[in-house]
């Protein structure tokens, strides 16, 4: 299991501890021994913390897949939700501006992708 990886999404879904562990029907202590690698999940403690990080079991897992840009664009965007106070030349972002953020983001890569398909040219 990647124990790097579990503490990495549980902070970006901004739950400490304590609260995941309520979610996931556990002990804040056993969520403790599965960060710092002393106790593995079983099965069903497994799918749950997938369904409650929004992640894949291969993901808690450390089953490397190519990367998708559209995964890293997911991430960074679940990173810019739990960011408090989070402004852009000295204004705050509203939820309204991080969600245009993300979108142009996808336009970017959108068009970056169908570069690369028509031979790197348009």
């Amino acid at each position: 299991m990647d124990f790097k990886k579990l503490k990495q999404l549980r902070r970006e879904r901004g739950l400490t501890q304590s609260q995941f562990a309520k979610l996931l029907g556990v002990s804040s202590s056993a969520v403790g021994m599965y960060e710092q690698g002393r106790r593995r999940p079983v099965g069903d403690i497994l799918a749950r913390m997938a369904s409650v990080l929004h992640c894949s079991t291969d993901e808690l897992l450390g089953v490397k897949q190519p990367k998708e840009v559209d995964d890293m664009i997911d991430s960074f965007a679940r990173t810019l939700e739990k960011q408090p106070g989070l402004m852009y030349n000295g204004a705050p972002l509203s939820a309204s501006d991080r969600e245009k953020l993300v979108n142009a983001i996808r336009i970017a890569a959108a068009i970056s992708s169908g570069k690369r398909k028509n031979g790197g040219t348009q």
